[in-house]
C-alpha cells in the first residue's frame, strides 16, 4: 500500500543581508575632508579660529553619517538608508518590494561613468518611477547576484561607478597630504616653541 508523499518543507526565509559602504571608499572620502579641513582652524583670522574648531568635528560627524549608507535585502525586498543613529535626521532611505522592480536603466555621468536606476512598474499615465542603485557598496558582486536572483533582471553589465585604482591612488594622496600637515604641524609647534624659549 503506498504512503502518500509527505509535503515538502517550505523554504526557509532568506535572512537579511547588508552591505555597507565599501570600506576604501568610506576611508578616502573620510581622509579627504579631513586633509581639507584640518588646515583650517590654524590659518583662518583669529576670531574664526574658535568657530572652525567646532565646525570640523560638527562636519566630520556628517561626512561619518552620510558614508555609513548600506543597502540590505531580503526576502521581501531591497532597502538602502542609514543606520539609526543619525537616519532620523538625514531620511534619504527608499525601499522597494522585489515584485515592483522591472528593469534597470543605465544612465551615461559626466565623467564617462555609468550609474544605473532601479525602475519600478508604471501604475498610472507618467513615468514609472526610479531609484538609483547603489554601486559603491561592499561585497559588490554578492549585492549584485542576490539582486538578480530576487528580480531576473541580468546585472551582468553593471559595475562599480569608478574602478577601485581611482579611490586607491586618491586614497594615497590624502594620506600625503594628512602627513605632510603633521609634519608642518610639528615642525611649527617646534619652532614656535624654540622662539618662545628664545
Amino acid at each position: 500500500m503506498a504512503h502518500p508523499a509527505a509535503p515538502l518543507p517550505a523554504a526557509a526565509p532568506e535572512e537579511s543581508r547588508a552591505y555597507p559602504m565599501a570600506p576604501l571608499i568610506r576611508f578616502t572620502l573620510l581622509a579627504l575632508y579631513l586633509a581639507l579641513v584640518l588646515p583650517l582652524p590654524l590659518l583662518a583670522p583669529p576670531g574664526l579660529r574658535l568657530a572652525l574648531l567646532w565646525a570640523v568635528p560638527l562636519g566630520l560627524v556628517l561626512v561619518l553619517a552620510i558614508t555609513s549608507e548600506r543597502v540590505e535585502l531580503d526576502d521581501r525586498g531591497l532597502r538602502v538608508g542609514h543606520p539609526p543613529w543619525c537616519s532620523w535626521w538625514l531620511r534619504r532611505g527608499w525601499s522597494l518590494p522585489w515584485e515592483s522592480i522591472a528593469a534597470l536603466t543605465p544612465v551615461l555621468t559626466s565623467q564617462g561613468g555609468r550609474v544605473f536606476y532601479v525602475r519600478t512598474r508604471a501604475e498610472g499615465p507618467g513615468p514609472a518611477p526610479a531609484w538609483l542603485l547603489p554601486q559603491r557598496v561592499a561585497g559588490f558582486d554578492d549585492f549584485l547576484a542576490r539582486f538578480s536572483a530576487h528580480t531576473g533582471i541580468d546585472t551582468s553589465a553593471v559595475g562599480r561607478i569608478s574602478p577601485p585604482w581611482t579611490y586607491r591612488l586618491l586614497a594615497l594622496l590624502c594620506g600625503l597630504l594628512l602627513l605632510g600637515e603633521a609634519l608642518v604641524a610639528l615642525v611649527g609647534g617646534g619652532l614656535v616653541g624654540a622662539a618662545g624659549l628664545s
